[in-house]
């Protein structure tokens, strides 16, 4: 027997933590931040070294950019967000993602993920395809978890559409601390399924319309992990069921 073989040296991948990086976009926030702790220091100013070192640390976790598995298959549809399952109700489609070319007028489920302050906030595609549209609309900065900030806060709508033509809506969603959408995307542009699209800054939510007959793969109170977490599956109407605990 060889040493391939042997039932212990069979090869099997095997993949060691990687520290996520700064993405470039937070760079610079990170750089201020750290140069106003280095003053304070020089300064000798310790009450306010100390805090501001504590928040140059946030700042650079804020922007953290891991890399992300995002699983293939069929008619999957993974969440475009780090967060928690807030809402899933059904709802008409937002006006700006219907009409030629985009969504059917009728009935969607949308599912909501509310991302917090201590999230990762890159925000990823839930298929792969070509973007059809990328529209933003400025508003207020309602708290991101409440209802009516689908339709009063400040956000930018998206819609991607697969090769086989399955059409998917999302909604980035500014809350009461963010301030700013961020968008690496324009219409005409081609993703992959879990690939960047863009950010929001400091706490947000994004909304999810999956196609009709398509019922969530995920509950209320559930944490998803973008590019990762698989939401739906195209096709599948039978919701799953599951306890908090």
């Amino acid at each position: 027997m060889t040493s391939l073989e042997k039932p212990n040296d069979i090869l099997t991948p095997t993949v060691r933590y990687r520290m996520p990086s700064v993405h470039p976009e937070g760079r610079k926030f990170v750089v201020i931040s750290a140069a106003i702790c280095l003053l304070f220091a020089l300064l000798a100013w310790e009450t306010l070294a100390w805090p501001m070192a504590g928040i140059t640390l946030w700042v650079a976790a804020f922007f953290r950019d891991p890399i992300r598995t995002t699983p293939k298959g069929d008619g999957l549809i993974v969440a475009p967000a780090d967060g928690m399952i807030t809402t899933i109700s059904d709802v008409p489609a937002p006006r700006e993602l219907v009409g030629e070319g985009g969504l059917d007028e009728g009935t969607y489920t949308r599912v909501s993920i509310f991302m917090s302050v201590f999230d990762v906030h890159i925000n990823r595609s839930p298929i792969a395809g070509e973007i059809k549209r990328v529209v933003y609309i400025s508003g207020k900065f309602l708290n991101a978890d409440l209802d009516k900030a689908s339709e009063e806060n400040e956000r930018q709508h998206i819609l991607v559409e697969s090769s086989g033509g399955l059409k998917i809506g999302f909604t980035q969603i500014a809350g009461l601390v963010a301030r700013r959408i961020v968008p690496w995307v324009k219409p005409g542009d081609l993703v992959a399924s879990g690939q960047r699209v863009g950010l929001i800054r400091f706490g947000s939510r994004v909304d999810v319309f999956l196609p009709v007959g398509t019922a969530p793969m995920v509950l209320l109170g559930q944490r998803t992990v973008a590019g990762e977490t698989v939401i739906a599956r195209v096709g599948q109407a039978q919701p799953i069921e599951g306890v908090s605990q």
